[in-house]
């Protein structure tokens, strides 16, 4: 219970079936809050049953019908919404060139559309109760150009600039609205573009892809980010909005 202001908060997670979102997911539970960890896929429903304080919804944050019903859900369950946290993205990579309209569309309907459509459901309710937070997990790919990654980094920029003109809109209300801004971290997502030399090329950088290396020397673990997470959901960051706070080891030299 080391975070002031989250114990008996309920707090939605969406992408919390794996990497960041799971860790986000316990994070907050570690720390007193209900949580509800939603994802698409069925399997949240039963891969959280035997932890005490998560319970698993299923949602496609693609299917603004299906937001609505699972906010419902879990406002009829646990109870009204505190903290709301959008997780869950998507990765299509390669040359713009090269990319379909498919993968683009993706892209933005997950990392983008999808955190528009939950936050909207979520602060809608938030709005007439006069508190809540929301922190959108983003990507210091948001502020730094990356080569192969065009959909994911503008995806990205805009749910971040989403996030903070939603912030500016609900201060009235004593809403706040944070981004956190994870560089490379070991998820599934991750460790899908590492080449044979695994985590060693990220960490040291790559030059002829006009990308630095992480000064700190380590990749990321989800946990780093779920910290970050917890801290501007508690009251420590109650006079924090509009933020954006990158945890990427100084990879982006906070371009």
């Amino acid at each position: 219970m080391g975070q002031q202001g989250i114990a008996g908060k309920i707090a939605f997670v969406t992408g919390a079936g794996r990497g960041i979102g799971a860790a986000v997911a316990r994070a907050l539970r570690d720390n007193g809050a209900v949580v509800a960890a939603s994802d698409r896929s069925a399997e949240v429903r039963t891969s959280y049953e035997d932890e005490e304080g998560i319970t698993g919804f299923t949602a496609d944050v693609t299917d603004s019908t299906a937001v609505a019903d699972v906010v419902a859900e879990v406002e009829d369950t646990l109870g009204p919404i505190d903290i709301l946290v959008n997780v869950a993205g998507v990765l299509h990579t390669g040359p713009v060139a090269e990319y379909s309209d498919e993968d683009w569309n993706h892209t933005f309907a997950v990392n983008t559309t999808g955190v528009f459509t939950v936050s909207r459901e979520v602060t809608r309710r938030m709005m007439p109760r006069g508190r809540g937070c929301v922190v959108t997990v983003s990507s210091n790919a948001a502020g730094v150009p990356r080569r192969g990654m065009a959909a994911y980094a503008a995806s990205k920029a805009a749910a971040t600039m989403f996030t903070k003109c939603l912030g500016l809109e609900l201060a009235e209300y004593g809403i706040r609205c944070n981004i956190v801004a994870p560089g490379s971290t070991d998820t599934p997502m991750q460790r899908s573009m590492w080449t044979d030399k695994g985590a060693e090329s990220v960490i040291r950088g790559d030059l002829d892809s006009y990308r630095v290396g992480i000064p700190l020397g380590r990749i990321a673990e989800p946990e780093d980010i779920a910290a970050a997470v917890v801290f501007l959901a508690s009251d420590q960051a109650r006079h924090i909005t509009m933020h954006d706070l990158y945890v990427d080891g100084g990879a982006t030299l906070r371009a």
